[in-house]
């Protein structure tokens, strides 16, 4: 930056290093959030409101013989119960399967129709077979109640292995043996050889547990007709997907004649990445209705049929030599696709999975295999990290039972096997491009930062207190972007001087509107409340939205430069508006001057004189691959001998998430992100019933989320030096870094401390979560 020339070219810079990227400011987010002025979709109450309830299958697999809603249409007030078979009949489609995933034998897959409201046949607990509008939210939940259905039970697989046992019942007889796909990754035969060379072998059975993704705000719709175009107003991380799923499945919608808005999204985690049958059903119930039709789930119904996140039972061996070099990695893994499921329940486990199976380390050959399995339960979908998560913890597992097979330190087994910046880039066994990383200099600075070496001395003085403590460490990295990499951002220029941002990202508490503003701040160099952001609205922006932690580097990079663009036509404009040469004008704080004089117009000047009152001016941004964040975390625990109880006692990470742009707001996702990687490691998990597939944890008093007591605190440092070479940023993905390291990092603090105890083999067999109980019983084998 040139030194400023004059007090109002200082104040800009001021503001800049005041606000600008790289500074923590407050969110902008966050003050009417705190004054209870957020608006959420169950907010919005439209004249002639109608309310919608679903009935839901008790059966996990159910043959629908009739449904009877005389009883519940009785009722005053209640308008409507619309059915599977009546919206079959109406030509309403039901949401795809995509014909690229194959089975074992290379057939395509086919999977059973997810429709609106099931027809025919159910497949898990909670699949809705029919939907209520009425005139209360009360009411319409009466009158679901009395909706007769007619079931005839069938047998039920209520987990992997029933399934997958010979002669099991089919949950769809297209997939022979409950297998929906397979997909097969890498050298079978180099890595057999691999393994017949090693001098160790190491392999343990690893399970990650179906996870609710349990946001804040359940799902949320509320749908109308303004004129002939259909409104919805929902609670999403994609809107534009909604809206082309609307389109493709209700007869009569296109994407035109569809509009989807957002506002307040009280979280997301994936979970509301994509349209959802009670999406449909409501667009077409609003259709037929004449007037608005709002539904709020129930948390009950959030368990129940929301997509469930991880679900998978995986072998995995590491092959190494005597020197604990790895010569070769098989993973084969069952991963649980439910009764109904998407395109996410093939893509995570057997495609994005596998891309960082050999995360951080130089490992070749590998040899994976990933087979979907159809069961009656819920189906799965994108949770906080999404196959990434499941990967890491696999190879996190495996470096520390390989260092305790050759008696390494945990840290000096990874070292031995890390990719080195000059191989850089890399391109790994998956085939997939690393653009830069500088593991062993962030694992370096892990270590210091948690103090590893200092280890025994406070192992000795948690035991003098009657606990077993244990370290844990994961270094490792994550694909983020969605392969979705390219974003446009609309900058509009009002009359009175603000800048607005028009993007199709989204909101979900995760602060990206404070991270656009910086990033318009560093171009325009105005305080941050003379910039908004406009998100949620598919007659404004129809871009991806966000998932996969592409929002910053992929929409950041559009705000760039879009804002930049705008910076250059509002030049353009000053120097005809001013008689000069556009390079003698000095811009600085939303004026343009002629240098050297007191002539200049303002940005509010400029965009006056535009029609509309607005000079607006769009801008995009693709990003040439994606990015590949990466850390070092180390956990460290307690354990009470007694009871088994696990205490996270200290927590330290590094991250090289490339540039910050807001430093309190990547704290805060690396931090948060690590809590839910901690309640999978020790607490939480999605239970059926193996017998009858009822689903055991549909209530907060039954899913046990992670609690603040659970925790001391975190230790959380970032490394810039190692900035993207793929976005013109350099920033890297953060959302879900810290839940993929945390997981590995706290499972093996727990193995570890169970290990020093002379537990080590019980401890390798432990499965999550490690509640107390598990840990009590590992203690006493």
């Amino acid at each position: 930056m040139n030194a400023p020339t004059s007090l109002t070219e200082l104040g800009s810079d001021l503001g800049t290093l005041r606000f600008g990227s790289g500074q923590t400011m407050r969110r902008i987010e966050d003050p009417t959030l705190l004054r209870g002025e957020g608006r959420f979709t169950d907010d919005l109450v439209m004249t002639g409101q109608a309310f919608a309830a679903f009935v839901r299958s008790p059966h996990a697999h159910a043959r629908v013989l009739g449904i009877d809603a005389t009883e519940a249409l009785a009722l005053p007030g209640v308008w409507a119960v619309h059915t599977g078979a009546e919206l079959v009949a109406a030509g309403v489609k039901p949401l795809g399967f995509p014909p690229s995933f194959k089975r074992p034998d290379g057939s395509t897959a086919t999977a059973p129709p997810r429709r609106a409201l099931a027809h025919e046949v159910v497949r898990y607990v909670g699949e809705a077979v029919a939907l209520v509008v009425a005139s209360s939210p009360d009411l319409a939940r009466r009158a679901a109640d009395r909706v007769a259905v007619d079931w005839e039970p069938l047998p039920v697989v209520a987990d992997l292995e029933a399934a997958l046992a010979d002669g099991a019942p089919l949950v769809w007889p297209d997939s022979p043996g409950n297998v929906l796909a397979e997909a097969r990754h890498g050298d079978a035969a180099a890595t057999a050889a691999a393994f017949a060379a090693a001098a160790h072998v190491v392999e343990l059975v690893l399970e990650n547990q179906r996870l609710a993704p349990t946001a804040l705000e359940p799902r949320s719709v509320n749908a109308w007709m303004d004129g002939e175009r259909l409104v919805l107003r929902m609670s999403s991380q994609m809107p534009a997907g909604v809206r082309g799923s609307i389109a493709t499945c209700v007869p009569g919608r296109t994407a035109e004649n569809v509009r989807v808005t957002v506002g307040d999204v009280g979280g997301g985690f994936g979970m509301k990445t994509g349209a959802y049958p009670e999406d449909i059903a409501l667009a077409w119930a609003a259709l037929q209705a004449g007037r608005p039709v709002k539904w709020q789930a129930e948390r009950v119904e959030e368990f129940t049929s929301a997509v469930h996140g991880r679900g998978q039972t995986s072998r995995a061996a590491l092959a190494l030599d005597a020197n604990g070099r790895v010569l070769g990695l098989r993973i084969h893994t069952h991963s649980n696709a439910g009764g109904c499921p998407g395109p996410s329940a093939a893509a995570i486990p057997m495609i994005i999975g596998p891309w960082v199976s050999t995360s951080i380390y130089d490992i070749r050959p590998v040899d994976i295999r990933v087979t979907a399995v159809m069961t009656h339960n819920a189906p799965p979908g994108a949770y906080r990290g999404a196959g990434r998560p499941e990967a890491i913890y696999i190879i996190e597992r495996l470096m520390d039972a390989a260092a305790r097979r050759l008696g390494l330190d945990a840290a000096e087994v990874r070292r031995r096997n890390m990719v080195r910046p000059e191989q850089m880039p890399y391109v790994n066994a998956m085939a997939q491009r690393y653009d830069c990383g500088a593991f062993e200099k962030i694992m370096d600075q892990g270590l210091a930062l948690a103090d590893w070496a200092g280890f025994e001395a406070r192992r000795a003085e948690s035991a003098k207190r009657g606990r077993l403590r244990g370290r844990g460490i994961a270094t490792f990295l994550e694909w983020t972007g969605g392969n979705a990499l390219a974003e446009s951002v609309r900058v509009d220029i009002t009359a009175d001087g603000d800048v607005e941002l028009t993007s199709a990202t989204m909101p979900m508490g995760q602060g990206i509107a404070t991270s656009y503003v910086q990033l318009a701040v560093d171009v325009f160099g105005l305080p941050p409340e003379r910039i908004r952001v406009v998100q949620g609205d598919t007659d404004r922006a129809t871009g991806f939205g966000s998932a996969g932690s592409r929002s910053l580097f992929t929409g950041g990079a559009a705000v760039r430069v879009a804002s930049e663009k705008t910076l250059d036509e509002a030049r353009r404009l000053a120097a005809e508006a001013l008689e000069a040469a556009a390079v003698d004008l000095e811009y600085a704080a939303g004026r343009f001057a002629v240098a050297g004089t007191d002539l200049g117009i303002t940005l509010a000047a400029i965009a006056a004189k535009q029609t509309g009152s607005r000079l607006v001016v769009s801008g995009d941004a693709t990003a040439g691959g994606p990015s590949w964040p990466n850390g070092c975390h180390v956990a460290e625990v307690e354990i009470d001998p007694d009871t088994g109880t696990v205490e996270l006692v200290a927590y330290h990470s590094v991250n090289d998430i490339g540039r910050v742009v807001s430093p309190q707001i990547v704290q805060g996702q690396v931090e948060g992100g690590a809590v839910q990687g901690i309640g999978q490691a020790l607490s939480e998990a999605v239970v059926y019933d193996r017998d009858s597939g009822q689903l055991l944890s549909a209530s907060l008093m039954d899913y046990a989320l992670p609690r603040v007591d659970g925790f001391r605190g975190f230790v959380t440092r970032f490394d810039e030096s190692v900035p993207c070479q793929t976005n013109l940023l350099g920033a890297k993905g953060v959302g879900e870094l810290g839940t993929i390291g945390a997981t590995p990092a706290a499972v093996n603090a727990v193995v570890d401390a169970l290990a020093r105890q002379g537990h080590g083999e019980a401890a390798e067999q432990l499965q999550m979560p490690l509640t107390s109980e598990k840990v009590w019983r590992a203690l006493r084998r």
